[in-house]
C-alpha cells in the first residue's frame, strides 16, 4: 500500500502519487523541516497547482526524519536587518496563502505527524481536516518562547479544536502536547504507532481519494463556512501583531537566547 510513485520536486519537498492521492513530505531533516522562504514558496506552489488538478483527489502531508516541522527557520527567517518588513511580508504573501489554500481546497487533506509539530508547523498540521499523530508527536506553539505571537492561523484553528481555555494553554505556556494528550482534547484525531503511520496514512489518503470527492468539498466548504469563516481576518490580524512584535526588545531577547540556549530574559517592551 506504501508503492508512492515519486513525482518531479523541489528540493525542499518530495511529491508522489498512487492513484488519485498526492503526498507531500516536507524534505529538510537536518533542519526538522523548518521553513524557510524557499520551502514555503514551494509549498504554496504545490497546493495551488493540487487545486487546479482533478487527477489530485486527495492530499497526505507529513514530514521526512524524525519531524512533521520544527516551525519557521530562525536563523535564515528572523535573522538579519531586514527580518522586521519581511517577516510580516512573507506571512501575507506566502505563509497566509498556503493556510488558505489548505482549507479551501476542495479535497480532503491528511496530516501525518510524524514528530514534533511546532509553531508554524503545528498551524500547518490543523489546516488539514484529519490529523493523524504518530506516538512520538508532539504539538508546540512555541511563538511566546521568543516573544511572538501564535499565526498561520493557529489563533482560530486551535479554538476551534480544543476551545478557548485549551488554546490559551498552548499559546501561552509554550509547553508541549504529547500526541495522545492532543487526541484527547481534540487537537488530533487518532494517535498511529510509529512504525505503522505511513502505512495508516496512505491507506487514508487513499481511501479519500477513491470516495465522493464533489461531496467532500461541498461538506468542507460547509464546515469551513460554519466555523472557519472569521480565518481570513484571524490571518490579517497575526500578521500585523507579528510585524509589530518582531520589532520590541522581548523579541530580540528571544532569539538571542533560542540561539544561546538559554532562558530568556523579557522585560515586557
Amino acid at each position: 500500500m506504501n508503492d508512492w510513485q515519486p513525482l518531479p520536486s523541489p528540493d525542499s519537498l518530495g511529491l508522489s502519487r498512487i492513484d488519485g492521492a498526492l503526498r507531500v513530505e516536507f524534505r529538510r531533516p537536518d533542519a526538522l523541516n523548518a521553513f524557510d522562504s524557499a520551502m514555503a514558496v514551494a509549498l504554496l506552489e504545490v497546493i495551488g497547482n493540487a487545486a487546479s488538478d482533478d487527477s489530485v483527489r486527495s492530499v497526505l502531508i507529513t514530514g521526512s526524519g524524525r519531524a512533521f516541522s520544527a516551525g519557521a527557520d530562525i536563523n535564515s527567517q528572523f535573522g538579519g536587518d531586514d527580518a522586521l518588513g519581511v517577516i510580516e511580508q512573507e506571512l501575507r504573501e506566502v505563509s497566509n496563502p498556503t493556510i488558505i489554500g489548505l482549507r479551501e481546497l476542495g479535497k480532503p487533506v491528511v496530516a501525518a505527524v510524524n514528530g514534533p509539530a511546532a509553531g508554524i508547523g503545528c498551524s500547518l498540521a490543523l489546516a488539514a481536516d484529519l490529523v493523524l499523530a504518530s506516538d512520538k508527536a508532539f504539538f508546540l506553539l512555541a511563538f511566546s518562547n521568543i516573544g511572538l505571537t501564535p499565526d498561520g492561523g493557529s489563533s482560530l484553528l486551535v479554538p476551534a479544536r480544543i476551545g478557548l481555555g485549551r488554546a490559551f494553554v498552548m499559546a501561552l505556556l509554550a509547553e508541549r502536547l504529547p500526541a495522545a494528550e492532543a487526541v484527547a482534547w481534540g487537537l488530533a484525531d487518532r494517535v498511529v504507532p510509529a512504525a505503522e503511520l505511513d502505512t495508516v496514512a496512505t491507506e487514508l489518503a487513499v481511501r479519500l481519494a477513491n470516495g465522493p470527492t464533489a461531496a467532500y468539498a461541498a461538506t468542507k466548504a460547509a464546515i469551513n463556512a460554519a466555523v472557519l469563516g472569521g480565518l481570513p481576518a484571524a490571518l490579517d490580524r497575526e500578521a500585523t501583531a507579528q510585524g509589530r512584535l518582531i520589532g520590541t526588545a522581548d523579541f530580540a531577547e528571544g532569539t538571542a537566547a533560542f540561539t544561546e540556549k538559554r532562558a530568556p530574559r523579557f522585560e515586557g517592551r
